[in-house]
């Protein structure tokens, strides 16, 4: 089956349909006249208006139905009928202009005006990545709202915008992952026209876009692919329900219409990169699983159009296989979201040591993510209570993303605390620091950049009562083990969601427009200092002096040598450090007066013979560079 799924425009008024549907013996497109009030939830077997026309498609192999309607123009409403009696909206559509429940929309993706054609993207070396949910980054809440923030996005330094996902979800606040059609750009954020144009403002701006993606699972209000075919699975259970079915009867078929998702963001959305939600709730026991053949077909794409395309996954295993290649028995995928170091710094930071947290709370942790990556690497896990994880050892720094905040580690907590109302200035500025000046690709979270307080929780606007139900209990339930006190802001009332949107008038006062230029000059230092210019942890030496609270980084490279030195402690420290000889001079000390802190404490320059004393400001770092001889 080379015909791609769903209602593909062709020329001359003409519509292609192709839909997996092998629990139908037969299937009819139903075009819908423009005066039809249309909901799945209340659809009669029988036609409703006079003008809405049945055109049965031809049943092919492996239960596809396909066929070519006459007659059609972009924007023209459907539906597909179920052996002449279930009304369905398309497992594959491109747009939901009525929600979930409400019929599939005929678009023509052609028809956009892309001005990006010299856009080929960029080196996954060069990634630096900004997180953004489309709903609460602006008060509008839209796509192309967020245009006129791109110049302040690129004035960070940032290379790469990264939406949560945008697939068609229930009602109009949702943080995505309870989407339902994977191939429907959401309604209320400006449909498939609106993401065309952001993107391609992104372009403009040299900034790649990253997509949030969801293929462990979709979400159950408007999930209507079981009446389709065998979509899901019984054998195995997800934390969200049936889990998809990628090793069962049938699969095949499942896994295609996911790899042909993630093509169609690729191809007609002109996406540069695609990000995994979850990849452990994918269950597959294929010797092919799914996600290497998304890999290959992924990495195929991008060699035929010359342009640069990477998949970032997102796992709970700490397991190198997903991003190892193929060729060594890996997945192929070309990086991976480390939340060990974000553990690792935010227990440092916090002193918090409940739920997943009692794992961590040391440097020598802090150590081990700089020079692996993973931190549990298969010793003994306590919150587990088990062994955890494979070594990153040999792992190239590139393929690992880290971050001091995201959406998960933000909106996951029990009142969708930002760091910022966790710890002091001077704390925030430590994390920032240790985040982009490490040897991996960091990822910002929306208004991070700044300092912003208003928090991110969690929120939904589901219209099945009992299914609200659900969720506020498990929401609860998800909390248990981290022993916060209280109860979490009630998912579905709309105050949660404007609660979490941005106030970005704050950019531009007080310590926040502080911690912006703090931020524009970390990034600055990122790319042009020698030695912290190229993600490499090969080149590198990390060393925490527990008692201290102490924590050295030495990077290096043959255009020259950085240091950092940082003290996680609440004490100021004078602590002597072995240092290579040389001349070093200080380039950015946080506890500087110029970044609103209580000033410099050590020397602007200073020459070693192998060892320095050195005093440092609590919660501080410092960054210098070895003179050249």
């Amino acid at each position: 089956m080379d015909l791609n799924l769903g209602a593909s425009y062709l020329e001359g008024s003409q519509c292609q349909f192709v839909v997996w549907a092998p629990l139908a013996e037969c299937v009819d497109v139903r075009i819908l006249d423009p005066r039809d009030s249309f909901s799945v939830e209340s659809a009669a077997a029988t036609i409703s208006h006079p003008e809405d026309r049945l055109v049965r498609l031809k049943r092919a192999d492996r239960g596809y139905h396909q066929g070519v309607v006459d007659g059609l123009e972009p924007g023209t409403l459907y539906v597909y009928r179920l052996d002449e009696k279930k009304d369905r909206p398309d497992p594959a559509s491109s747009f939901q202009p009525a929600g979930v429940h409400g019929p599939s929309q005929i678009v023509d993706q052609r028809a956009f005006r892309w001005s990006d054609a010299s856009w080929r993207g960029i080196s996954l070396d060069d990634y630096i990545l900004y997180e953004v949910h489309v709903g609460t980054f602006t008060a509008q809440g839209s796509f192309e709202a967020i245009i006129p923030h791109l110049d302040h996005i690129r004035k960070i330094g940032v290379t790469a915008l990264e939406l949560m996902p945008v697939a068609q979800f229930p009602g109009h606040r949702n943080w995505g992952y309870d989407g339902v059609y994977p191939f429907a750009v959401q309604n209320s954020y400006g449909g498939p026209q609106g993401l065309n144009k952001l993107v391609n403002a992104c372009h403009e701006h040299e900034l790649a876009v990253v997509l949030d993606v969801v293929y462990n699972h979709l979400g159950p209000e408007g999930n209507y692919l079981s009446d389709f075919g065998p979509y899901f699975t019984s054998q195995y259970q997800s934390p969200w329900g049936h889990a998809l079915n990628f090793d069962g009867p049938d699969s095949d078929e499942v896994a295609r219409f996911f790899v042909e998702n993630a093509l169609y963001w690729l191809r007609d959305s002109h996406l540069d990169a695609l990000h995994l939600d979850a990849i452990h709730g994918i269950v597959d026991r294929n010797a092919q699983p799914f996600l290497q053949l998304l890999a290959q077909s992924t990495h195929k794409f991008a060699r035929q159009s010359g342009r640069k395309i990477y998949l970032f996954a997102e796992s709970d295993f700490n397991d190198v296989h997903y991003i190892q290649p193929t060729e060594s028995g890996g997945y192929g995928m070309d990086a991976q979201w480390s939340d060990d170091f974000h553990h690792a710094l935010h227990t440092l930071l916090t002193g918090e040591q409940t739920g997943y947290y009692m794992d961590f709370g040391g440097l020598r942790h802090l150590e081990k993510a700089f020079k692996e990556g993973f931190v549990y690497s298969g010793q003994y896990s306590a919150y587990r209570r088990r062994r955890h994880g494979n070594s990153s050892r040999h792992v190239p720094a590139r393929k690992f993303v880290v971050f001091s905040q995201n959406h998960d580690q933000v909106g996951n907590r029990l009142f969708g605390d930002r760091l910022s109302t966790l710890v002091s200035f001077e704390a925030l500025k430590l994390a920032a620091g240790m985040v982009v000046l490490s040897p991996y690709t960091p990822l910002l979270f929306m208004g991070e950049d700044w300092g912003e307080r208003t928090p991110f929780q969690y929120f939904t606007s589901h219209s099945d009562a009992a299914l609200v139900e659900v969720v506020r209990r498990g929401r609860q339930a998800e909390f248990a083990s981290f022993r916060w006190q209280g109860s979490p802001p009630d998912p579905q009332d709309e105050a949660t969601f404007l609660r979490s949107k941005l106030d970005h008038s704050r950019r531009h006062t007080g310590w926040h427009q502080i911690m912006y230029g703090f931020y524009q000059e970390l990034v600055n230092l990122r790319r042009t200092l020698p030695g912290l210019v190229r993600p490499d942890k090969q080149h590198l030496e990390a060393r925490g002096v527990e008692q201290d609270k102490v924590f050295l980084i030495r990077r290096w490279s043959d255009a020259g040598e950085a240091l950092i030195v940082a003290n996680f402690g609440d004490e100021a420290k004078t602590v002597l450090l072995a240092v290579p000889e040389g001349d070093w001079r200080r380039i950015l000390d946080s506890a500087d007066h110029r970044w609103r802190g209580p000033g410099s404490s050590g020397p602007p320059r200073f020459e070693s013979s192998g060892r320095v004393q050195m005093s440092l400001r609590p919660k501080s770092f410092s960054v210098f560079q070895r003179e050249e001889i």
